[in-house]
């Protein structure tokens, strides 16, 4: 504080934040008659209101982002010498800790081979159609341009990344959109009716999800399909693990039909999974990965664009071309904080072995989730991958209806006043945002987990009976 106050009292932040913040996501005419939350502080699963509230964060942040927990003195000693040496460069020049992160994460990523910084998901997403688009004019005559995005899949805010965005209710208003974004069915099991699959399961509706992927290239044509952007589990759009067969069949297609396989580990990269890169757990060969929230675990904004060796050579293979090149600079992609807390972030995570605490506390948090769906008729499907989890909640089993938003919305509200913080689908798929959502930290105790399914259990209880 500036200590023209008494850190004690709050009141005067509560208003200042009431009269000039413009919050993420959220409906501001409540905040006429009642406060707006404020988080104080943070120490590692738990963070504090102004009203001095403990809460239990299940969700790392609010959006899958403090993945080593809060409070890590370490990282914060990392960024303040790395500012006090160097803050800021232009990223047309290096930094020491923009190579050695980059050295550090290419080694985690066997295939992978050059880092291109940036500030954020949405940027990183960004700069991978940037470069689809070019390779279309540099080797097909401009005739690739097309990029096919999955239907739920989230890629961003901006305007080209809401272009390939699959969810419609984001999308909402905010159009026209670019050009040549074309979307492909979900590839959700428990909605394959949807999809007109219903018949198949397992791995026969896996490539049979994909196969769809491969209709679309058709019908749009293969020589003008330059790349395919998928989350290798759809986060905002309902927590959808891939079913068994479907990223085998997917790398097919693309090398099949020359598409280039962009993976959008905005969330799931940097251990959400279990595996450093979510794509790591399906045997997946991307061309491009993207990754942002789990890099610097909030510390600092980073987002980073990792693509092949095979991809950086056509942006150098002819240099008497003033054009040859990436004609791209990302401002905030030259701060040094990002990559200096991302290293000690990395170092976090493999001293700790957090990747090991992720897929032991994901699969107890998975089990406590089942136990709950036997006990609560309401929970229609659980889902998952390590500590990235979902529980679709339904009116009717048989018919899958979904719960009313408002209803979804009852049972956040009741883990909140229970001091427990989750999340649920919002403004993403019309009539669908029934899906609460899980993603504690990677250092995630069993008596964490089991206090949040604890807490779902009540609130289960006391909204449906």
């Amino acid at each position: 504080m500036d200590g023209t106050f008494n850190e004690n009292d709050l009141s005067r932040v509560v208003e200042a934040d009431r009269a000039h913040i413009w919050h993420h996501l959220i409906q501001h005419k409540p905040f006429e008659t009642n406060d707006p939350r404020i988080i104080v502080e943070g120490k590692g699963m738990r963070v504090w209101d102004q009203k001095g509230k403990e809460h239990l964060d299940a969700v790392s942040g609010g959006v899958w982002t403090v993945n080593v927990g809060y409070g890590r003195e370490s990282i914060c000693k990392a960024v303040y010498d790395q500012l006090m040496k160097l803050c800021y460069f232009a990223n047309s020049a290096g930094s020491i800790p923009g190579a050695l992160y980059a050295e550090k994460l290419i080694s985690k990523m066997p295939g992978m081979s050059r880092v291109y910084y940036t500030n954020s998901g949405s940027e990183a997403n960004e700069k991978a159609f940037k470069m689809v688009r070019q390779i279309a004019h540099k080797k097909y005559g401009g005739k690739k341009t097309k990029i096919l995005y999955r239907d739920r899949d989230y890629h961003g805010s901006t305007l080209a990344a809401m272009s390939a965005g699959g969810q419609d209710e984001r999308n909402a208003q905010y159009g026209p959109f670019a050009p040549d974004f074309v979307k492909v069915p979900h590839c959700m099991e428990y909605r394959k009716e949807e999809l007109g699959l219903g018949h198949l399961s397992g791995a026969e509706f896996g490539r049979a999800a994909a196969d769809l992927i491969e209709e679309v290239i058709l019908r749009e044509g293969p020589e003008t399909v330059g790349a395919l952007c998928l989350e290798p589990v759809t986060a905002g759009g309902g927590v959808i693990t891939p079913p068994e067969g479907y990223w085998e069949r997917v790398q097919e297609i693309c090398k099949q039909y020359d598409v280039l396989l962009h993976i959008d580990e905005v969330v799931c990269g940097i251990g959400r999974t279990g595996t450093w890169f979510g794509y790591q757990q399906y045997g997946i060969k991307p061309d491009f990965v993207t990754m942002a929230k789990g890099v610097a675990s909030g510390y600092a904004a980073i987002a980073c664009m990792v693509t092949t060796e095979e991809v950086f050579e056509m942006f150098k293979d002819n240099s008497d071309d003033p054009l040859n090149y990436f004609r791209d600079i990302s401002t905030f992609g030259g701060c040094t904080a990002g990559p200096a807390a991302a290293l000690e972030n990395m170092r976090i995570i493999e001293d700790e072995d957090l990747l090991g605490n992720c897929t032991a506390m994901g699969e107890r948090m998975l089990g406590n989730l089942h136990a709950l769906m036997e006990k609560h008729a309401v929970i229609g499907d659980v889902r998952g991958k390590g500590l990235f989890l979902g529980a679709e909640l339904v009116a009717n089993r048989e018919t899958k209806e979904p719960v009313t938003e408002k209803q979804a919305q009852a049972v956040v509200a009741d883990c909140m006043a229970q001091g427990v913080i989750i999340g649920v689908t919002n403004r993403s798929i019309p009539g669908r945002n029934n899906t609460l959502c899980f993603s504690p930290a990677l250092i995630a105790t069993a008596e964490d987990i089991d206090a949040i399914t604890n807490a779902v259990d009540a609130a289960l209880t006391r909204v449906f009976g």
